[in-house]
C-alpha cells in the first residue's frame, strides 16, 4: 500500500469515526498531495508525498511558535494537534545522539575543517538522512563541531 493510499484509508476511517481534527488534517493533506501531483503532471512517489508532509509539519511548527509568542495558546494548541497528526506519517526522527553521530561521520567523510565547509557537510547529512533529520538541529550541530 502506498502512502497516498494509506492517507486515503485513514481519512475514510476518521470521517466515519467523526474525528474532526484528524479529518481536517487529512483532507488538507490529500489536497496538498493532489496539488503537487497536478504540478508534476504525474502520480507522486512515497518520497514525494513525505516531502509534502514534511513541508506541512514545518509550517505547523512555525505557526505554533508564532502563536505562542503572540499569546494565542488555543491557536497554538490546535496547530500542535494538527502537527502531531501529520508527524504520524513521517519516518521516526533521529535522536540528538544520532544527529551528533551523523554529523561526526559526515565531517570525517568530507574532511571539513572549518565553518566555511559547513555546506558540504550539511549537504551530505541531509541527503543521507532525508526526512529523518531536522535541518535546523543538524545545522546547529555542524556549526558547533566545526567552530570548536
Amino acid at each position: 500500500m502506498t502512502l497516498q493510499e494509506k492517507i486515503e484509508k485513514d481519512f475514510l476511517a476518521a470521517y466515519k469515526a467523526k474525528e474532526e481534527v484528524r479529518v481536517a488534517v487529512l483532507r488538507m493533506l490529500k489536497t496538498a498531495v493532489k496539488n503537487r501531483q497536478v504540478e508534476l503532471l504525474r502520480p507522486l512517489t512515497d518520497e514525494e508525498v513525505l516531502e509534502v508532509i514534511a513541508r506541512h509539519v514545518k509550517q505547523r511548527q512555525e505557526s505554533v511558535e508564532q502563536f505562542r509568542l503572540a499569546g494565542r495558546a488555543e491557536m497554538a494548541d490546535r496547530e500542535q494537534a494538527e502537527m502531531d497528526q501529520l508527524k504520524a506519517y513521517l519516518p521516526e526522527q533521529l535522536s540528538a545522539e544520532e544527529v551528533a553521530a551523523a554529523v561526526d561521520a559526515a565531517i570525517a567523510e568530507t574532511k571539513a575543517a572549518s565553518v566555511k565547509e559547513m555546506g558540504k557537510v550539511m549537504q551530505l547529512v541531509m541527503a543521507r538522512y532525508k526526512g529523518r533529520i531536522d535541518g535546523k538541529a543538524a545545522g546547529e550541530a555542524v556549526k558547533a563541531k566545526l567552530s570548536s
